[in-house]
């Protein structure tokens, strides 16, 4: 249960910033409203550029963590740090909760899709606003080289936006076996409604466990 004192962290927030956490991103609120320009985004909001790695928080302290779409874009070699650093932190009893693109179903999606590829990538303010997408101008999974393109490889709208990591069902549990966290539910759901195709998995830190 949260309490005034909890201490709630949602890492890698980017355009979803929540109240009543501490919201952590690599870029500023100001950053954040430049990345994401169809967006508002209230003055108050909490955002902090911790390192991720090295979270500013003592052993066993976090009342709850979130990731939303945050650890696809993990090197192998962060992958490791980042899952010790968010167990280390959180509290027995504590919750986990983070999403990430399913990558089993993207990979079949990509497989029915249509090889058509239209125009050359655009991040400038008009082709976000217009979903350019490789001049699809639209959200849709049916063309390869649309929006499924940045799914597989992310949207590289800016220096955190690729893709390097890759998940499944089978792979989130076989991490939480090996972190000693207990796998609540992995379920599936897409992005926003009707774009990616996502995991979304909570867990929790065994009471036991210091």
């Amino acid at each position: 249960m949260k309490t005034e004192k909890s201490i709630c962290l949602n890492i890698g927030c980017g355009g979803r910033p929540l109240r009543g956490y501490i919201n952590v991103d690599m870029d500023t609120l100001e950053q954040i409203r430049q990345r994401y320009p169809n967006q508002k985004f209230d003055d108050d909001l909490v955002i902090v550029q911790h390192d991720i790695f090295s979270l500013p928080y003592l052993d066993n302290t976090v009342e709850e963590i979130r990731a939303e779409g945050l650890i696809e874009h993990l090197p192998f070699l962060d992958e490791p740090r980042f899952f010790h650093e968010i167990v280390r932190i959180l509290k027995p009893g504590g919750s986990l909760y983070l999403s990430t693109v399913d990558f089993e179903m993207t990979v079949k999606q990509w497989l029915q899709a249509e090889d058509d590829w239209k125009d050359f990538y655009r991040n400038d303010p008009e082709a976000i606003l217009s979903q350019h997408w490789f001049g699809t101008y639209s959200y849709s999974t049916d063309n390869r080289w649309g929006y499924l393109a940045a799914t597989l490889y992310g949207s590289q709208n800016g220096s955190g936006q690729f893709h390097t990591n890759c998940y499944s069902d089978a792979k989130l549990r076989a991490i939480c076996k090996r972190l000693d966290l207990d796998v609540i539910s992995i379920e599936q759901f897409r992005w926003k409604g009707d774009r990616d195709h996502m995991l979304g998995l909570t867990a929790i830190k065994p009471n036991d466990r210091t």
